[in-house]
């Protein structure tokens, strides 16, 4: 199932996040409709943070599902693996894969309770694993890697359980889309047919369809004059979203957050900069202190600097509104001049947070996910060759040398290749 994280995304809306997911011989991504509903182009993040737009292209509300267009990922396979005949039975184990609040991805481990548990006049997938909003669209999967059903966290009223849905009605709905184009397509769950203009019926079979299905989500007046500024910045504010009224993004090294604060009453634009330095803090402090950067406040949190910018937001309905514009582009344009300044003026490292710790980070997680590549591919090996025990030893110890693996998992394989002669 190892590989199977890779086909698992994080779809970062205007509302919100949730995930989303890439099977085996399908371009496009699987996700529940709730997450993506009121948009129709939301951004998808990758585990390496690497973010693309992607369009909705098809919604079954009355199923739960969307299928979203990611012209930048049709070349990456999807792994995870759909099969109809796959039985799905009351205590097998299942993962939930997803990226939970909008937290880091995580698998948490449960058994199913019941296969067929009726809802809503519909079945689902009822399991023990925790879910939790952010897992919503995400795969539950098997051992193999196969999908069960996809995870649900619509129904707020459940406790300590949670569903999926079934992956018998996935599969179906995979097999009913056949287009080749990206228009955004509502499925009618009566007659199984497909409208594309906005309508209160289905053109096919009279079906009443809900016309909020057709609608985007209307954004608050602070959304659109904060997009308005990324969007003079140079940046796409789609890709910029981390959530309702919540951007995040990296302006060179720096990454800048622009949210609400002290409920709703004030616009808050901030970037981690740098780590404190381990000595020499008195010209630095002096240099903190006497504020140097107006309109924008340096400050120290948790050993860390901030530049930080505050205003009311009755300020972005007034005569200051051009002004508060301008210094929101400014910051992340100052943000990523200071962060450099404090590491060669005063020895300070760059902040967990900027993209250079992140590309160190994301570079250590790549080589250390290829290396247990190699030692599987290779540990598999031993299991499955006709070699003889000898030849086999020789692999082991070759393994062992290039520190591949430990040497309590050397001594644990020897002793298992000896017990076969």
């Amino acid at each position: 199932m190892k590989n199977t994280k890779k086909s698992i995304y994080k779809i970062i809306t205007a509302g919100g996040t949730g995930t989303g997911f890439k099977v085996v011989n399908q371009d496009f991504l699987i996700t529940n409709y709730h997450v993506i509903s009121g948009s129709k182009v939301v951004a998808v993040e990758d585990h390496n943070k690497n973010r693309f737009l992607a369009q909705v292209a098809m919604v079954n509300p009355e199923v739960d599902l969307a299928f979203l267009n990611v012209e930048d990922l049709k070349k990456v396979e999807g792994t995870i693996i759909l099969d109809a005949t796959k039985e799905v039975i009351n205590t097998q184990k299942v993962y939930i894969n997803g990226f939970p609040f909008g937290m880091p991805f995580t698998v948490t481990e449960g058994i199913v309770s019941s296969p067929n548990q009726p809802m809503q006049g519909r079945n689902y997938v009822q399991t023990d694993a925790a879910v939790n909003p952010g897992n919503s669209g995400g795969p539950m999967l098997n051992d193999e890697g196969y999908l069960v059903g996809v995870t649900t966290s619509k129904f707020t009223e459940a406790d300590n359980v949670g569903f999926g849905i079934k992956h018998t009605d996935v599969i179906k709905q995979i097999n009913d889309y056949n287009f080749d184009d990206i228009k955004y397509r509502v499925k009618c769950n009566s007659c199984d047919s497909f409208t594309t203009e906005e309508s209160e019926f289905c053109s096919n079979c009279g079906n009443s369809i809900n016309i909020s299905v057709f609608e985007e989500f209307e954004k608050s007046h602070f959304a659109n004059f904060t997009e308005e500024a990324l969007t003079e910045l140079g940046v796409n504010p789609i890709l910029c979203r981390a959530g309702r009224d919540f951007w995040e993004f990296h302006q060179g090294s720096a990454r800048v957050r622009i949210f609400t604060t002290n409920n709703n009453k004030y616009l808050f634009a901030t970037s981690p900069l740098n780590n404190l330095p381990k000595s020499n803090l008195g010209e630095l402090l002096t240099y903190i202190n006497s504020n140097k950067v107006p309109p924008y406040q340096l400050g120290i949190y948790d050993n860390k600097i901030f530049i930080s910018y505050r205003t009311h937001l009755s300020d972005i309905y007034s005569d200051r509104k051009d002004e508060v514009k301008k210094a929101i582009i400014n910051l992340a344009l100052k943000a990523d001049e200071l962060d450099d300044f404090f590491k060669d003026t005063y020895g300070c490292e760059m902040a967990m947070e900027s993209k250079t710790n992140d590309k160190l980070v994301e570079t250590v997680k790549q080589a250390t996910e290829e290396k247990e590549e190699v030692i599987e591919t290779k540990t598999d090996e031993l299991k499955t060759t006709d070699e003889s025990p000898m030849d086999k030893l020789k692999k082991l110890k070759q393994l062992f040398e290039m520190e591949l693996i430990t040497e309590a998992d050397y001594n644990k394989k020897k002793e298992e290749i000896l017990d076969t002669l």
